[in-house]
This record gives structure tokens, C-alpha cells and sequence, in this order.
């Protein structure tokens, strides 16, 4: 199996989770520095490296390096958000948010359609609750996260004869930096124990990963539990 897990805290998990099974993995990072690191962690694992924040550059970046030749799933967990209401927010924020969470989502999955073709592979979106529910001071995120949703429900749609399997999830507030920083910018205090632990959110994607293949998980909504 390649997987991508990008995000520190959930992606991290989810990393362990399928190493600890014997997954092969394929992590991507924004640097080579990064991938040593990963590389370190995780040992057996591959590493490609290009900046989703600099989507345009994929291709190039992918262009001088070794892509694998099988791809059982394809996991886009990364992401960015930055806060502020519509009449604050600069162009360069709308760009980065969606350049990160839409528009690198896109061109990865470009890349590896083949061979998920191939493979009758998987994709999974982390996506968000705010692409379900947009909220004040949340619209570039949140236009970034239902642009992920369509570009899921579109893929699934065109992939289904080709045996591609696409599932969205959306977590509610997980405990990660992410958090910590959105709390910062709400001006509110950060008790990461209130909020989903990430652990569960890999389980939640492990879940849809293992489902025998008569079946699919389009979307899967996780919220806080307590």
C-alpha cells in the first residue's frame, strides 16, 4: 500500500497505524530535510518530496524523482487555515489556503490516477466541517474544504467504472497545532482534551480503507464525543 499523510498530528498517525501493519508507505514532505526525517521515523518507508503550497511545481518536483509503480491509496491529509472575516482576508491568504487544501489535493491525485486505475485503489480526502457548514470568520478555509468535497464527489463519480474508490471525511475539532492555532486566533483558550483525539480520526480512516471491497464509504462525519 502508498499512502500520503502529510499533516503532523493525524497524518502521523495514521502513518504509525499502517507501518505497524506492515504497510508499505510513500510519505510525502515539503523538503528534503523533512523527508530524512520521515525517512528516520519511519524506517522502510519512501519519501517524495514538492510543496503543496506551490502547486503549479509538483510536476516539476515529481519530474526528478522516482514515483512508485503501485498505489493501493492515496491519502490526502495536509492542510493550512487562517482566520478572518471576508472584508479582512488578503488575496495571498485565500491563494495559500487554497492552494494547499484544493488545489494540491487536485494535482496529487492527477498524478497517481494511473495507478490507482491499476490497483482499483482508494483515495481518501480529510476534509473538515467546514466543508459542510461555513461560519463567520471561517470562509476561505471553509470555501477551500466544500471546493475538497466537490472535487471528491466529482472524482467518485468519474472513477467508479475504473473501480477507484473515494471517500470523504470531515472531523470535527481534533487536539493538533492546528487547533491550538485557530484557538489562538478565536482568542480563546486551548484544552486539547475537549477535542477529538487523532487517534481516532486514523481509526475512522483505517475503517474506510479495510471495508471489503463490495462495499464504499463516500463520507464519514466524526464530532467531539465528549
Amino acid at each position: 500500500m502508498a499512502g500520503m499523510p502529510t499533516h503532523v498530528i493525524i497524518g502521523a498517525a495514521v502513518a504509525r497505524r499502517l507501518h505497524a501493519r506492515g504497510d508499505e508507505l510513500v510519505l510525502h514532505a515539503r523538503s528534503a530535510g523533512r523527508a530524512k526525517e520521515l525517512a528516520a521515523e519511519f524506517p522502510g518507508a519512501r519519501t517524495l518530496v514538492g510543496d503543496l503550497a506551490d502547486p503549479d511545481r509538483l510536476s516539476w518536483a515529481f519530474s526528478h524523482q522516482s514515483l512508485p509503480d503501485r498505489v493501493d491509496s492515496l491519502l490526502h491529509i495536509a492542510g493550512v487555515v487562517d482566520l478572518g472575516e471576508i472584508g479582512e482576508l488578503t488575496p495571498k491568504s485565500w491563494r495559500h489556503q487554497l492552494d494547499v487544501n484544493l488545489v494540491a489535493p487536485a494535482e496529487l491525485t492527477r498524478h497517481f490516477l494511473p495507478q490507482l486505475r491499476a490497483s482499483r485503489g482508494h483515495v481518501v480526502f480529510v476534509n473538515s466541517g467546514a466543508g459542510l457548514s461555513a461560519h463567520a470568520r471561517w470562509g476561505a478555509y471553509a470555501a477551500s474544504k466544500h471546493g475538497l468535497k466537490a472535487l471528491a464527489d466529482s472524482l467518485r463519480e468519474e472513477e467508479h467504472g475504473n473501480g477507484v474508490r473515494v471517500t470523504s471525511v470531515y472531523p470535527g475539532r481534533t487536539a493538533s497545532p492546528m487547533q491550538a492555532k485557530v484557538h489562538q486566533q478565536e482568542g480563546k483558550d486551548y484544552d486539547p482534551g475537549r477535542w477529538i483525539d487523532p487517534e481516532s480520526v486514523a481509526t475512522t480512516l483505517l475503517t474506510a480503507l479495510d471495508l471489503p471491497r463490495d462495499a464504499e464509504v463516500n463520507d464519514l462525519t466524526v464530532r467531539p464525543g465528549r
